[in-house]
């Protein structure tokens, strides 16, 4: 029998890393700048996981100049104040290593700016468990789930990996339905961000990292999504 994935795709924030101290401080210091009422805590939890062009004119309301305005000051202040207010979550870099351990070919699959994602991999010491990293384009023209998902499995290819029967882990329903788009089944993790909600059309749903080794690694034929 054979591993169930030949390849695995992780999201970052809200997967890897509980990320939002930094995120929503910076969002909460750009409503400032920017003259508008500052979101609830909770609706600034919105904005950690999609693109956050998306979150600007969705959640916010702003148009396209506004969004590009909000985006260029954010990154600014995110990168100096906020980009290692973070923590890797109690028992995911176990995941990792094992993962990486095993062989089976892993690359990240973030909408946060690839750049970084890559410091951020690189402050914890998880980079060495990747083959590839893959995230959002510094211009936001890759930035949507579905589009980091395909430059992933492209890359994956281009590195010999078996892309067969891949699954991705995350724990935003712009996971579940990014992969989706490229027959590829999620695996949604409950510590992060995501609501009950967006854990329709998932292929499993677990609480525990220790449960997420199991579906990632045990032994077993091929599922399909």
């Amino acid at each position: 029998m054979n591993p169930a994935w030949t390849c695995i795709l992780f999201d970052l924030d809200g997967t890897i890393t509980d990320s939002a101290p930094g995120i929503t401080a910076s969002l909460a210091w750009l409503f400032e700048t920017l003259g508008r009422p500052v979101p609830t805590p909770a609706d600034l939890l919105r904005y950690v996981g999609p693109p956050l062009l998306e979150g600007f004119r969705d959640l916010a309301g702003f148009d396209a100049a506004e969004s590009a305005e909000a985006l260029a000051l954010y990154r600014t202040h995110y990168v100096s104040t906020g980009l290692y207010d973070s923590s890797v979550y109690s028992g995911v870099a176990g995941v990792l290593g094992a993962i990486h351990s095993s062989g089976i070919p892993m690359s990240l699959a973030t909408s946060k700016p690839e750049s970084s994602a890559r410091l951020i991999l690189d402050h914890f010491g998880l980079t060495q468990n990747f083959d590839i990293i893959t995230g959002a384009s510094e211009d936001e023209v890759r930035s949507a789930k579905a589009d980091v998902v395909a430059e992933a499995l492209l890359r994956l290819r281009a590195a010999g990996a078996d892309t067969s029967n891949p699954v991705l882990v995350g724990d935003r329903e712009h996971d579940v339905l990014g992969a989706a788009e490229h027959g590829v089944p999620t695996i949604f993790v409950r510590w992060g961000y995501g609501s009950p909600a967006e854990e329709v059309g998932c292929f499993a749903a677990v609480d525990y990292p220790s449960e997420l080794a199991i579906l990632l690694l045990e032994e077993r034929q091929p599922l399909s999504a």
